[in-house]
């Protein structure tokens, strides 16, 4: 298994249960993957460096993981198609 780190970024404008359960959503890709959360740190609402979608702030999340590269690729997948997403982005930690 490969070391992964994903951040993204959410629409600020959701309530909090609807947040809860796309991180739940999101989180249960990798683990449904066989792959295996390191951890989920929320950051919370945050100003954007640029306006993005005539938003200037959004949810931040940061996700360490350990998962083969089917996973990242589902992942990827979903998140792409995802209404409520802004940015993110799926680091591969042991390629530097």
């Amino acid at each position: 298994m490969r070391n992964y780190e994903l951040m993204y970024i959410l629409k600020p404008d959701m309530e909090e249960e609807a947040l809860t359960q796309l991180i739940e959503k999101y989180s249960s890709i990798i683990t449904n993957g066989g792959g295996e959360l390191v951890s989920v740190d929320k950051w919370g609402k945050r100003r954007l460096a640029y306006e993005i979608k005539d938003l200037h702030e959004g949810y931040y999340v940061l996700v360490t993981f350990k998962s083969e590269p089917a996973v990242v690729v589902e992942l990827d997948r979903v998140m792409k198609i995802s209404d409520n997403m802004l940015r993110f982005m799926i680091i591969n930690k042991d390629e530097k």
